[in-house]
């Protein structure tokens, strides 16, 4: 598979890959939103998608007339109780009957709740994590961050698993062998900087094989991870300096702020996001994202899916 370089681009190679291998279901956790619904629409009309939508069926209903869209495409399931949505929802998807496990209206916590439930739930035996991914212009690839929504302040394991999570994801985009900086403030090793020793490790497993099929460095500052000319003037040697694929961030805070600058800073950038690590893909739009933002979601997590069949 070629590689994705563009959110645009993500679009077009998860249209020919359903057009190959068949559409992807969601299933959707209180689908009473219409703006949410119209992404959905677009995604089903582009080949991408069937889906299940959980909810008060009057609200459904509205909200698939007012996008544009007709009732008879769309499988709806009663459940009027926010707290229970979640776990209909997700029960779709363990039991296989649906592909991808989305967020409508219901709050978050209801709709982790379903996901990590541990009967019906998608729990996996890895860490979950979450991973922003962008287009940014001036930039040939598409750059991955996390893990900046879901682990607050992970340990060394964790963040092994996050790295791991993330390589598998960039892969299902086609990035054959993605590289993964390790982010600091500073490019060398710093005992007073736990990040920086936690980034040596990783790069060590990597080296042994415990974290698969990429290249890992650090620590690296965000400007010899993702700008050469800066690796050069520092002297850093490194086949992932000024040619990151994935930029691995030590906490949340880190990340959070760094996939929303570039949102609202970087002109012409787009961003989606997805839950990684689980058992199948997992959509956590929020309900202020545009429709692009959740078509974007939809796309990479249907491509996501596939590469797990």
């Amino acid at each position: 598979m070629e590689q994705v370089r563009s959110l645009s681009q993500l679009i077009e190679e998860a249209k020919k890959l359903c057009a190959s291998k068949g559409k992807k279901r969601l299933s959707v956790a209180m689908a009473e939103d219409a703006g949410l619904i119209s992404a959905i629409e677009e995604a089903r009309k582009m080949g991408l998608v069937d889906a299940t939508l959980v909810g008060n069926p009057e609200k459904v209903k509205a909200c698939i007339a007012q996008a544009g869209a007709s009732e008879s495409d769309y499988h709806i399931i009663e459940e009027k109780n926010e707290a229970k949505c979640g776990l209909v929802a997700v029960a779709e998807v363990s039991s296989k009957r649906a592909d991808i496990y989305m967020k409508g209206q219901l709050h978050t916590d209801h709709f982790l709740r379903g996901m990590l439930n541990k009967e019906i739930g998608l729990r996996s035996g890895r860490v979950i994590s979450h991973c922003y991914f962008h287009s940014i212009p001036g930039i040939d690839r598409v750059l991955f961050i996390a893990d900046g929504a879901f682990n607050m302040y992970p340990e060394l394991k964790q963040k092994a698993d996050i790295v791991q999570n993330t390589v598998n994801f960039a892969r299902s985009l086609g990035v054959e062998c993605p590289k993964v900086a390790c982010l600091s403030a500073v490019e060398v090793v710093n005992p007073d900087m736990p990040c920086t020793l936690d980034a040596c490790a990783l790069v060590q497993m990597n080296r042994r094989g415990q974290i698969k099929n990429c290249v890992v460095d650090g620590p690296l500052a965000l400007d010899n991870a993702i700008n050469e000319e800066a690796a050069k003037i520092k002297h850093i040697d490194s086949p992932v300096a000024g040619h990151a694929d994935i930029l691995f961030v030590p906490q949340i805070e880190v990340g959070n702020a760094l996939a929303k600058s570039i949102t609202y800073f970087a002109k012409g950038s787009e961003t989606a996001g997805l839950i990684i690590g689980a058992a199948a893909p997992v959509i956590l739009t929020s309900r202020a994202d545009p429709m692009r933002a959740k078509l974007l979601s939809i796309a990479g997590a249907v491509m996501m899916a596939h590469s797990q069949a």
